[in-house]
């Protein structure tokens, strides 16, 4: 039986776009760990993906938003609140785009239009999310927020590109807004750096399937999948976790803190 760690909880999830989201499987931790939740992502995502199927499976509302526009973020939270029947306990940011990436351009000759938009999406999203919670005061007491991240924020992986600098804004925005949620209702504010996952958006990167081995042996514990990444974020989406704020905690079986797995050498 599952244990009902969310019961009661309202949340708002961002990012949901297939069986192979992230966000998809902690939706669906979420749900059986006694949440209620609204379901968001931006129109032109809703299209291409299978949100609809996840939100009927739960029992969830879909509200489309863009998160790069204030408006739309404005109201998508005043809409949880009306749908979910109170201010919001937790909510996820699991955005990640870039069209440098998707067109294979090199680090050294990136389209910097597309850089700026790979920042408004995968970052300065972070912070308008942030921003319109914090002024609207929709977050209950000692509730959570929590963003996606990747260890190249803090490593070089070359072809990860700029998203690296996208998810180190990220967590810098984490850090800068958790203090001033704590002050304001003792809100939490965290990133999670994730193990190379087999998302859509991940397999877009060049090289992925070799780096997704690599890491794996690397990692003493193995590559975590997208389902034990979802349980962790339900333990700080829960009151268990009430005084982990401002933190980039790595679920990453080990890869982290690794200088040298002798298993690659072996290989």
């Amino acid at each position: 039986m599952t244990p009902q760690l969310l019961a009661g909880k309202r949340g708002v999830i961002f990012g949901a776009l297939d069986e192979q989201s992230i966000a998809w499987s902690i939706a669906e931790v979420c749900a059986a760990m006694g949440a209620k939740f609204t379901l968001t992502n931006a129109p032109v995502a809703l299209r291409f993906g299978q949100l609809n199927t996840l939100a009927e499976r739960l029992g969830a509302t879909i509200i489309p938003a863009d998160a790069t526009s204030i408006g739309d973020m404005e109201k998508l939270f005043q809409q949880s609140e009306e749908i979910l029947g109170g201010k919001i306990d937790f909510v996820l940011h699991a955005i990640g785009m870039s069209l440098n990436v998707r067109k294979k351009n090199e680090y050294t000759n990136l389209n910097h239009d597309w850089m700026l938009k790979t920042f408004d999406i995968s970052a300065v999203s972070f912070h308008k999310m942030c921003q319109v919670l914090y002024k609207g005061d929709h977050m209950a007491e000692w509730g959570s927020i929590l963003g996606l991240t990747y260890i190249a924020a803090q490593r070089t992986f070359p072809d990860y590109s700029e998203m690296a600098e996208s998810k180190a804004l990220l967590e810098s925005f984490a850090r800068s807004f958790g203090y001033h949620f704590a002050e304001k209702n003792k809100v939490r504010v965290n990133t999670i750096s994730q193990s190379p996952t087999m998302t859509t958006a991940g397999q877009g990167v060049k090289g992925f399937d070799k780096f997704f081995g690599y890491a794996d042996t690397m990692s003493p514990l193995g590559n975590a999948p997208a389902l034990d990444c979802a349980n962790y974020c339900a333990t700080l989406f829960s009151d268990l976790t009430r005084y982990v704020t401002m933190q980039n905690l790595f679920h990453d079986g080990g890869f982290s803190s690794m200088g040298m797995n002798p298993k690659l050498i072996q290989e």
